[in-house]
């Protein structure tokens, strides 16, 4: 009797158990609300791996500068030197006796084959090339990881609608409970069941409202902020499906996907290292020219000559630096090719996950939404059942269990299309729909 009166003064003090009611996290004011356009264009201009890539495409355009200024142009070097002895001397600039000597040279030199001219100029159009075919996969890359982010805020939102739903259903029913058991129309535990519900669905609601808090973040760190911010909402409907099959996306990646044309472009300049490094064993063929003024004041006038010159030098032996030089080259040669080649055959695997990825959760959000139907069709008869002692406690909390996690299950199942085919475009390098068939926000 005592365990009965004690259930009962719970049920009748259920109002007070419960509390205030919890509410999820809204959208604050202060917080900047940006578009996923606007996120991508944000995060690509903070991201570090994007601006790394970026510094690696001007750092190669300087050395292909370098490398063609060395081809066309002539190195030269001015000098000048102001000597004086102890003692006077026969200086030939003047034809006189001095105690000074003074100097000034302009010399000219052009190296014609050798030294890893043309060699060098190869692999620095090899270095353009592979850090842009870089820079577009880190930029893709870069995208990828702020469409994560994005919808990650989209969907911890909805879910916190789901869970704050969810609570609401929970303290109706108990209310309805409630009056019930007063009545003595249903027993305390039926009331003691949905006090229950309620506490879980409140503890769901405060883990939804955490994960917004850390989502928001996220995407605020991302696209360069040091505070939160907040995704503006994006159309919801089904995405249409692909325009191209499997095997086409396939031969598209491994064709131009941007991992793929960087794997090659690495390649490409690691072959160009090993010719340049061959042609430190060719003769160096180097003409040049000296002129020069010679006297015994701070500007030299009194004497002047000009010299020209042809030198060959041939290399023979230098203590087996060519030969380690031209080893290294080759093994990273083979590095590069051997990951070139990997990521063409890894294309298929890629590209075959995301794709069918995106057909798995395109399909998913449509079940989903059947789901919801059945499920909110179901707890409408049983919260009618109950109501008219038709059904029990526990077939209503089923009911409405299941209503929350099929809500839950479409939300998940549309923004894991929205990332899916994020990842499509990641790999093929290119949009596959406009942007303003994701953009579109509800009405």
């Amino acid at each position: 009797m005592k365990s009965h009166a004690w259930i009962a003064a719970v049920v009748i003090a259920g109002g007070v158990l419960i509390g205030e009611p919890a509410s999820s996290q809204t959208v604050d004011q202060s917080v900047p609300v940006v578009t996923l356009s606007e996120a991508r264009r944000r995060a690509t201009s903070v991201d570090p791996n994007a601006v790394a890539a970026r510094s690696q495409v001007a750092t190669a355009s300087g050395e292909r500068r370098a490398a063609w200024t060395d081809v066309l142009t002539p190195r030269v070097t001015a000098g000048g030197s102001y000597t004086h002895f102890s003692e006077p001397f026969f200086n030939f600039g003047t034809g006189t006796i001095s105690p000074n000597a003074t100097a000034a040279t302009l010399e000219a030199s052009y190296t014609l084959v050798g030294a890893g001219k043309f060699g060098g100029l190869k692999s620095a159009r090899a270095s353009v090339e592979a850090a842009e075919a870089s820079e577009t996969a880190a930029r893709f890359r870069t995208a990828l990881e702020t469409d994560a982010a994005y919808f990650s805020v989209l969907a911890d939102r909805e879910l916190a609608r789901v869970a704050t739903d969810r609570l609401r259903r929970a303290e109706e029913q108990f209310e309805i409970a409630r009056v019930r058991v007063l009545a003595g129309e249903a027993i305390a535990p039926d009331s003691l069941q949905l006090l229950l519900e309620v506490n879980r669905a409140r503890l769901a609601l405060l883990s939804r409202d955490s994960a917004l808090v850390t989502s928001r973040l996220r995407l605020g760190r991302q696209i360069g902020l040091t505070g939160p911010a907040e995704a503006a909402p994006i159309d919801t409907t089904p995405p249409p499906p692909l325009p191209l099959t499997l095997d086409q996306a396939v031969a598209e990646m491994r064709t131009r996907g941007p991992d793929v044309e960087a794997a090659r472009a690495a390649e490409r300049r690691a072959d160009a290292i090993v010719l340049a490094e061959r042609e430190q064993y060719l003769p160096a063929i180097t003409v040049g020219a000296i002129t020069g003024a010679y006297d015994a004041e701070l500007f030299p006038s009194a004497t002047r000559r000009t010299q020209l010159a042809v030198s060959v030098s041939l290399p023979i032996w230098n203590g087996g630096q060519r030969e380690l030089a031209v080893a290294r080259a080759r093994a990273e040669r083979e590095v590069a090719r051997a990951q070139r080649q990997d990521s063409e055959r890894g294309a298929a695997e890629l590209i075959a996950q995301a794709y069918h990825g995106y057909l798995t959760s395109r399909a998913g959000v449509e079940l989903a939404l059947v789901g919801v139907t059945v499920s909110s069709e179901n707890f409408r008869v049983q919260r009618a059942r109950y109501r008219e002692g038709a059904t029990t406690i526990l077939d209503l909390l089923e009911a409405q269990v299941a209503l929350s996690e099929a809500e839950a299950a479409l939300v998940q199942s549309r923004y894991s299309t929205r990332l899916a085919l994020a990842q499509i475009e990641a790999l093929l390098g290119r949009r596959i729909f406009e942007a303003s068939t994701i953009e579109r926000t509800d009405r």
